[in-house]
């Protein structure tokens, strides 16, 4: 081959390379030729080189875009979270938890403890993960989700909301009891999770156990409706301890904020006669 059909030849990839839309192929063309020239890789390796450097710079785009588009307020990491500093928490379970399979049963995960005690970092980390793996997430507070939802009844489009709530892969809502939640509010999140039960998976965080949401939502009968779908298929993770944003400034606090008090998971009590199992066991004690 003559140096004239070789450089036509190399323009002829660059044309190519422009009109795929392959930007970093095209950046690393004269580098890899030249590797080739100095008979560092030969030509199977150089294509090998040019399409992995493009698909990685395609799935760091991606990844982007969906980080965006799932709402996350910060990104974090599972490898970023302090274990150490939260004994409580099985490592192992969270671990497990990161390999997505949860989402795959459309299963709910509730993620339970004082405020700092790391809820949120963990949701968002799982979320980060389904990103990663080509799942649709969204994520949103508690006191946000309930507006939209609202404002969408409000304009007649509830429906509509609810159905583009479910389209998600995996549906994250932070912040469960850290705010009231307003009148009917509890109403619109029950249609939703209703609307997604047995079909989409959700992470939920709360600083509440199960037997306040009553109060949370402010109807007892809401809260018993909700529960009854959100822990049939559902992990349940109690962390207890400190909070991990006030560790330096601890010794400041007044003894009764040092250390919480164990979050109760337990759903409140069901309402009407016993059943007979239930008759049986008040019987037997």
């Amino acid at each position: 081959m003559t140096l004239s059909t070789s450089s036509a030849r190399v323009d002829n990839i660059r044309h190519s390379l422009v009109g795929l839309k392959m930007p970093r192929a095209l950046e690393m063309l004269d580098a890899t030729l030249r590797q080739i020239e100095q008979g560092q890789i030969d030509g199977i390796e150089a294509i090998d080189v040019l399409l992995t450097e493009e698909l990685f710079l395609r799935e760091n785009r991606r990844i982007k875009a969906a980080l965006r588009m799932a709402r996350l307020p910060v990104v974090k990491t599972i490898a970023g979270f302090d274990f150490s500093f939260q004994p409580s928490l099985d490592r192992n379970r969270i671990m497990a938890l990161a390999g997505l399979d949860f989402i795959d049963r459309a299963e709910v995960v509730h993620l339970l403890g004082p405020p700092g005690t790391g809820k949120s970092h963990l949701a968002t980390a799982l979320a980060v993960e389904a990103v990663r793996a080509g799942k649709s997430v969204y994520f949103i507070p508690l006191a946000d989700l309930v507006a939209i939802l609202a404002k969408a009844e409000r304009e007649g489009t509830l429906r509509e909301k609810i159905r583009f709530l479910c389209r998600c892969s995996l549906l994250v809502v932070d912040e469960i009891g850290y705010l009231p939640v307003t009148p009917g509010g509890g109403n619109l999140f029950f249609q939703l999770v209703n609307a997604r039960y047995e079909k989409g998976a959700m992470i939920l965080t709360s600083n509440r156990g199960f037997a306040e949401w009553g109060e949370v939502f402010g109807d007892p009968v809401v809260a018993t409706a909700l529960l009854d779908r959100l822990l049939h298929h559902a992990v349940v993770v109690q962390i207890e301890g400190s909070s991990y944003r006030m560790r330096q400034h601890a010794s400041l606090l007044p003894d009764t904020m040092r250390t919480t008090s164990h979050i109760t998971p337990n759903p409140p009590k069901r309402r009407g006669r016993p059943s007979a199992k239930e008759k049986h066991d008040q019987d037997q004690g």
